[in-house]
């Protein structure tokens, strides 16, 4: 078996540290050639790096462990008989249930990796005991009041949501683009300060980009999760924990789909008992990159009805929104459905474009995109050329490949270098745009902020970037933290944002990164106008295939 399993490993199924961990918890075993556990062992640590928190054995016994089962040539694995696999891996001394301190947990039919399982626990337990205490303290009559003034129509899901914010100390808000959530959040926060106008209240979100975005809105002071629990160097560690609590009332938590097991957990024991924890976010948007569905799982568990308010009503796009029936359709797995839409002269806001070879982009999608961008780079004020590369964005499934991101921002370089529109002589040059990808709290720009680099009033190149403010703050190059060129994002990378005009490019062949989730993100992140260039068939695929990430955390809620 692990000469299978190291077969696996080279042909990139596996990871070098999937294979680490399984021969070194296999050797820490009373039986070193326990070839269950050592397939227990792999397939946890492969599933946890896919994002589940745990392996479902269930799911996987008596079948081939085979993701890519139309290449010939690679071995596959098969699983055991389900009961046959529990008893044995029941027998090893690294496996233990759960309560126990062992590197590996079985519970029921799930194998955690320890720790992931301590975070299910430890996140389940927190949110179980808030939604026991469920009411706080409230003034009914101020409440009624409030309401009444700032939802006229007391019956809608926006009305609904509020009022149970200030009610309860745990609360979900679920809803897509132009729901409202953010509006709602304002005026919840106005709800809580007529109660107590001394009441501390924090906002936060997973990424820089994200929490700038809240800030504009709300008009306060946000925080990413990382700096509000107070990030360690070189460690997982935060300042704030179970001993050492937030001191805030009022912890509001934005883009929560974006929120990863660990880090959820984490942040719940940091969160006073008596603190009201709301979380904002769409549960059909993809998942942390990080193991976990944190969001899905509560918004499904039926112990927590009474805590997540759905919005469903939307304000921004009308009855005949393309990008508004394209994206509900893509989030029930529609797929002939979505693809009429995209292809209807009926909806002049989504546009789809056949794509057929690999070897090359289209002429056409080229010339678009270059033409995007010589439109911007006339423009030779930061504020004004920021503000239209913002309002476009080229938005890639994949980031390696012909059709993914590293490929399309060199092949649009080289065609704006030669058209003469830009010249580049190094790594920084007049009109290049980049975006950071580490969070540099001194200099205040954050994993996903975008700017661009061009020629300052001393014609010594300057890196622009807008602040919530409006203002735009201006950087030497060589000061700037991780940054890459970005002419085109991953569709991971541009969640937090909106632009007015979106164009999603999809490889010519499937790959199980694509997904229903990734279509609906993508889609969503357009406010006027989707374009979608890609294959039939591999669109279809995507929208059928729905992430399917192993989690016992729903099962812990509902209990």
């Amino acid at each position: 078996m692990l000469d299978t399993i190291k077969h696996l490993r080279d042909v990139e199924i596996f990871s070098d540290l999937d294979v680490h961990f399984a021969t070194f918890i296999t050797s820490l075993s009373d039986n070193k050639k326990d070839k269950l556990l050592l397939l227990g062992a792999v397939l946890a640590s492969h599933f946890t790096s896919l994002g589940s928190s745990c392996v479902d054995l269930k799911r996987l016994a008596e079948d081939k462990f085979f993701p890519l089962q139309s290449e010939a040539g690679i071995k596959s694995l098969s699983c055991p008989n389900f009961k046959h696999w529990v008893a044995a891996l029941q027998k090893s001394s690294v496996v233990g249930k759960p309560g126990d301190y062992t590197p590996l947990i079985l519970d029921k039919h799930r194998l955690y990796l320890y720790r992931y399982w301590e975070y299910e626990k430890q996140l389940a337990a927190q949110i179980l005991v808030r939604c026991h205490q469920q009411r706080v303290d409230v003034n009914h009559n101020i409440l009624k009041a409030g309401l009444s003034r700032l939802f006229p129509l007391q019956t809608d899901q926006q009305s609904v949501a509020a009022k149970t914010a200030v009610l309860h100390n745990f609360c979900i808000i679920s809803g897509g683009p132009g729901t409202g959530k953010t509006s709602t959040v304002v005026k919840i926060i106005t709800l809580l300060l007529e109660q107590n106008p001394n009441l501390r209240i924090a906002l936060a979100a997973p990424t820089g980009k994200a929490a700038a975005r809240l800030q504009e809105t709300v008009k306060q002071e946000t925080f990413t999760i990382h700096r509000l629990l107070g990030s360690k160097p070189n460690s997982h560690h935060f300042q704030s924990h179970a001993d050492n609590r937030l001191l805030y009332d009022v912890v509001i938590i934005d883009e929560a789909s974006m929120v990863d097991l660990a880090l959820m957990a984490k942040l719940a024991q940091s969160i006073p008992k008596s603190a009201r924890w709301i979380l904002l976010g769409d549960k059909d948007q993809l998942a942390s990159v990080e193991a976990g569905t944190v969001l899905g799982d509560i918004c499904e568990a039926t112990r927590l009805k009474r805590n997540v308010i759905f919005l469903d009503k939307n304000y921004r796009f009308g009855e005949q929104s393309g990008i508004w029936a394209l994206a509900q359709t893509v989030k029930q797995g529609k797929a002939d459905k979505a693809l009429s839409i995209l292809k209807s002269k009926q909806y002049p806001d989504v546009n789809w474009h056949s794509i057929s070879s690999s070897d090359y982009l289209p002429v056409p999608l080229i010339e678009q995109i270059v033409l995007n961008f010589s439109r911007s780079l006339r423009e030779k004020q930061p504020e004004k050329l920021l503000e239209l590369f913002e309002k476009k964005r080229i938005l890639c499934a994949m980031r390696r490949g012909p059709y993914g991101v590293e490929a399309v921002n060199h092949k649009i370089e080289d065609e704006l270098r030669r058209k003469g529109l830009i010249r580049v002589n190094s790594r920084w040059y007049h009109g290049c745009p980049i975006m950071i990808t580490r969070n540099d709290y001194q200099l205040q720009l954050f994993n996903g902020d975008v700017g661009i680099i061009l020629k300052g009033d001393n014609y010594k190149l300057q890196a622009f970037f807008p602040s919530p403010d409006g203002k735009i703050r201006a950087f030497w190059p060589n000061r700037l933290p991780e940054h890459e060129t970005v002419y085109a994002m991953t569709i991971h990378k541009s969640q937090g944002s909106e632009f007015e005009q979106v164009l999603i490019l999809l490889p010519d062949q499937f790959s199980p990164v694509l997904s229903r989730e990734l279509i609906y993100t993508g889609i969503t992140r357009a406010k006027k106008y989707v374009s979608i260039w890609g294959t039939e068939q591999v669109f279809k695929a995507a929208v059928l295939q729905k992430i399917a990430r192993s989690s016992g955390l729903r099962e812990q809620l509902s209990a």
